[in-house]
């Protein structure tokens, strides 16, 4: 079977299979076999997984032993906050302030994130330095949201909190290039917080307010799935959402 997400990773690297076989010290037939579903050997899988910014684990899921991975994703996890209040309060700008590629936020409103001046400010620095910078709101006139809404109780006060932050982030990011910020329809069940390989994930838990439900510290490392798949979630909910009018 063709390795699909191989082929796309070298797509969307702009990287042709003779730039990667000359990275990692191969023939290029040998590349074409693994685009076609050939397993390379651990030192190649290695190499071109460093080559390309991604996880082995993403290029070549089947490759790893079942207890490889399980120790890899339980090494992801840096720390659990019980509440997100508990969540040191400058630990979200460090956590932007390292990023050098990609930065996400995936949330329903956010509020406490949108009001914070200096974390706006580090959005706006680092778009300008080239890096993403994605950020996902709940779309105020979704069923989910007035779901979510009633779920913690403040029922209309969730869409209002939204419109509110969705004026916060015109008024301190306006046309920023590199700032793309986007309305979603979906039931989350976390919110996520990432840049680049570090996540600040925020379950959700039904009648308690995001503030009172757990935080889980992530750092991506190679042969974990934990943080893969939260950002495969956040990629999916990021291409059926629309964006900020």
């Amino acid at each position: 079977m063709p390795n699909e997400r191989l082929r796309a990773t070298l797509l969307e690297r702009r990287v042709t299979p003779a730039d990667l076989a000359s990275a990692v010290d191969v023939d290029p037939k040998s590349v074409e076999r693994w685009i076609n579903g050939r397993l390379p050997y651990r030192r190649h899988r290695y190499a071109v997984a460093n080559f390309l910014n991604v996880d082995e684990g993403y290029l070549w899921p089947d490759a790893l032993p079942r207890q490889q991975v399980v120790n890899a994703s339980e090494s992801e996890i840096l720390t659990i906050y019980p509440h997100r209040w508990a969540v040191p309060s400058d630990a979200w700008g460090k956590l932007y302030a390292t990023a050098r590629e990609e930065i996400g936020v995936l949330v329903y409103s956010g509020l406490f994130l949108a009001e914070d001046a200096g974390v706006l400010r580090t959005f706006v620095e680092k778009a300008r330095q080239g890096v993403r910078v994605r950020v996902l709101l709940g779309d105020p006139d979704s069923v989910h949201v007035a779901n979510r809404g009633a779920d913690e109780g403040i029922d209309e006060a969730m869409a209002a909190k939204i419109r509110n932050v969705m004026v916060l982030y015109k008024r301190a990011v306006g046309n920023v290039e590199g700032i793309e910020i986007r309305l979603h329809d979906t039931v989350l069940y976390n919110s996520i917080y990432f840049a680049d390989d570090q996540f600040l994930v925020n379950t959700h838990v039904y009648g308690f307010a995001a503030s009172h439900a757990p935080v889980l510290h992530l750092k991506r490392i190679p042969g974990g799935e934990i943080v893969n798949t939260y950002l495969e979630s956040f990629d999916r909910v990021w291409a059926g959402a629309r964006a900020l009018p």
